[in-house]
């Protein structure tokens, strides 16, 4: 049986948020570890920065879309 086809598109959204925290959350553990040692590569630093920056955006973009926006 196909679960995806009994999930609403919200939910879908909702789990894959979810997802995109927690890699969110990992990589700042991730970066801050790597920082924190002596001689930490700065090139790799940076690609970790800016992944994370990337997982923000799309989920800043997830939230958007399920949070309709209130014109007040």
């Amino acid at each position: 049986m196909n679960y995806h086809a009994e999930m609403s598109h919200e939910d879908i959204a909702r789990a894959k948020l979810e997802v995109l925290r927690r890699e969110h959350r990992d990589l700042d553990d991730a970066i801050a570890a790597l920082a924190a040692q002596p001689g930490a590569p700065t090139l790799t630093l940076q690609r970790l920065k800016r992944q994370k920056l990337a997982l923000k955006d799309r989920i800043a973009r997830l939230e958007d879309e399920l949070l309709p926006d209130i014109i007040a």
